[in-house]
């Protein structure tokens, strides 16, 4: 039997949705206190049986937020690249990898939880961060701004690292010292 799309959501529909999933990131990536579905609806302004229409469950809501994060970072590539020159969009995005991984590490506890009802939150990310990262060294390498053999399995590791190294936001300018580095370290240099 033929799988039936479901219908795209009302405007005001898939508003509340974002705002749902904005509110639920803001209380899953706060440490300690033990977050309430009633108090994720109340910051996103909805009532509590709109979040339940969205996200049936706890579990639902959590990788939906982390999944929304993860698009949101990943469409943000070629938003950048419209923008900036492909190294700079290039080095933009990594600025926005690094907060996406800070949200990410606030949301562990949450996620967790997620992968012990039996789901996998994680399961597209590489390959999409791959790809991503693939658009947008293969647009610097282009513009003869990045060496060509540069492999994004490569950066997304140095990218991991720099968040591992400096991920907290007191570190936000050491994290922005090593991006740099990282950034010197993917540029052409011809020879000679």
């Amino acid at each position: 039997m033929p799988e039936i799309a479901p219908r795209p959501l009302r405007a005001d529909a898939r508003r509340n949705r974002e705002r749902l999933l904005d509110a639920a990131v803001r209380a899953f990536s706060r440490p300690g206190a033990e977050v309430t579905l009633d108090a994720v609806a109340k910051d996103a302004g909805v009532g509590i049986g709109t979040l339940y229409r969205h996200f049936p469950t706890r579990e639902a809501l959590v990788e939906a937020a982390y999944r929304n994060e993860l698009a949101k970072l990943c469409d943000s590539a070629e938003d950048l690249l419209g923008q900036l020159p492909p190294d700079a969009a290039t080095r933009a995005w990594m600025d926005r990898f690094v907060d996406y991984l800070a949200t990410k590490r606030g949301m562990a506890d949450a996620l967790r939880m997620v992968i012990v009802a039996g789901s996998n939150p994680y399961a597209q990310s590489r390959d999409r961060l791959i790809a991503t990262l693939t658009r947008l060294l293969d647009a610097a390498a282009a513009a003869g701004a990045v060496r060509p053999d540069v492999r994004p399995e490569d950066v997304l590791a140095g990218l991991s690292g720099v968040s591992l190294a400096a991920g907290e936001p007191a570190q936000r300018e050491q994290a922005s010292r090593l991006l740099d580095l990282l950034m010197d370290g993917l540029r052409y240099r011809s020879p000679g």
